[in-house]
C-alpha cells in the first residue's frame, strides 16, 4: 500500500464525505477507494469512518489520523516545491471556480500567461454564479465578488471595483437619460436577482435609495447583459459585467457624480486548509494583472 496515497485517499473521503466524490476528485473508481481505505484501517488496526445521516464522517482516531495526513501532505507539497526551486514553477491540478461572465471577461483570457510561466501546471475551471462547497467540489481557489456570507473563510481581497447605472445609447435614446436617482423608479430595469433592487446613492455626503422595477428578471450575469444589450433597459451593475462594452461605447454609463458602494473581487480558499502553493501563486498573478489595468482586463 502506498502510504502517501492513502493519506490523501483518507483526506478526500473526510473531505468530501462519501467515497464516491473522493474517487471523482481523485480520478479513480469507487471501489480503488473502499479498498484503500480499507487497507488502512486494517494496517492502523483501527476503525476511521463511520456512516451517518450526513455521509462518511471520521471516528476519533479517524479525525487524528485526518488532521496529521492532511499537514503532512501539505508539507510534502511545499517540501516539493522548495527542492524545485523558486524559478522552477508549479505542477499539478489547479482547480479554480469563479462566476461564468467575470472568469469569460477577465480570467480565460489570462491564462495562456500563467500557463506559460508554470508549463508542468494544469487548470480545471469551474464556472458557476453561485456560492460552491469548495471542499466538496475540491476546489483549491475560488473567485468571489460581495460580502462574503461565511465568516469562517480564508480570504484575500484581490481588487476592488465600480458599480454604474448602466444602459445602451439605443435604450437612452428611446427612454430618456436619468438624472437622478429618483428618476430611475420611473425606468425599465434589467433586474438581476441575485442582488437586491433597492440602492442607495451618494453624493458630497447625502444619501439617496431607491427601488428598480422591470419586467424582465435574470439569475445569471451573462442573461443580464444580453438583455441590456438588447435595449431592453438598464441595470445596475459591476462595471466589470460590461467593460468590453465600456470601453467600446456600447455601453453608457449613467448619474455622473453620484456613487453606488463598490464590489470587492477576493480569492477564497477552502476552510480548514492551509492553501497550497498553486492557489497563492494564482491569487497573486490575478490580483497583480487586476491592479496592472492590463488590456485584457479593460
Amino acid at each position: 500500500m502506498d502510504r502517501y496515497q492513502a493519506m490523501a485517499t483518507l483526506v478526500r473521503v473526510v473531505e468530501t464525505g462519501s467515497f464516491s466524490a473522493a474517487a471523482r476528485q481523485l480520478h479513480v473508481g469507487q471501489p480503488a477507494v473502499s479498498k484503500t481505505i480499507a487497507q488502512l484501517e486494517n494496517r492502523l488496526q483501527v476503525s476511521l469512518l463511520i456512516r451517518s445521516t450526513h455521509g462518511l464522517m471520521p471516528t476519533e482516531a479517524g479525525q487524528r489520523f485526518y488532521e496529521r495526513a492532511k499537514a503532512a501532505i501539505q508539507e510534502a507539497d511545499e517540501a516539493e516545491l522548495a527542492a524545485r526551486g523558486a524559478g522552477a514553477g508549479l505542477s499539478g491540478c489547479l482547480r479554480v471556480s469563479a462566476a461564468t461572465t467575470f472568469a469569460r471577461l477577465h480570467i480565460v483570457p489570462l491564462l495562456p500567461r500563467f500557463l506559460e510561466q508554470h508549463s508542468e501546471l494544469e487548470i480545471d475551471v469551474i464556472l458557476d454564479d453561485r456560492v460552491i462547497d469548495l471542499v466538496a467540489e475540491g476546489v483549491d481557489v475560488s473567485l468571489r465578488m460581495g460580502a462574503l456570507p461565511d465568516s469562517t473563510a480564508v480570504a484575500r481581497k484581490l481588487a476592488t471595483g465600480g458599480r454604474s447605472v448602466l444602459a445602451t445609447p439605443a435604450y437612452l435614446a428611446r427612454a430618456g437619460e436619468p438624472q437622478s436617482p429618483a428618476d430611475l423608479a420611473g425606468h425599465e430595469a434589467v433586474i438581476y436577482s441575485q442582488l437586491p433592487n433597492v440602492w442607495s446613492f451618494t453624493r458630497d455626503g447625502a444619501e439617496a435609495s431607491v427601488a428598480v422595477h422591470g419586467r424582465v428578471r435574470v439569475s445569471a450575469a451573462e442573461g443580464l447583459r444580453a438583455a441590456v444589450l438588447a435595449d431592453m433597459g438598464l441595470t445596475i451593475a459591476s462595471d466589470w459585467m460590461f467593460s468590453p462594452e465600456l470601453a467600446s461605447g456600447a455601453i453608457r454609463r449613467m448619474l455622473d457624480g453620484w456613487t453606488l458602494p463598490p464590489l470587492d473581487l477576493w480569492a477564497v480558499f477552502p476552510a480548514g486548509r492551509m492553501a497550497s502553493a498553486k492557489a497563492r501563486a494564482f491569487a497573486t498573478f490575478v490580483e497583480a494583472t487586476m491592479a496592472g489595468g492590463h488590456s485584457e482586463m479593460a
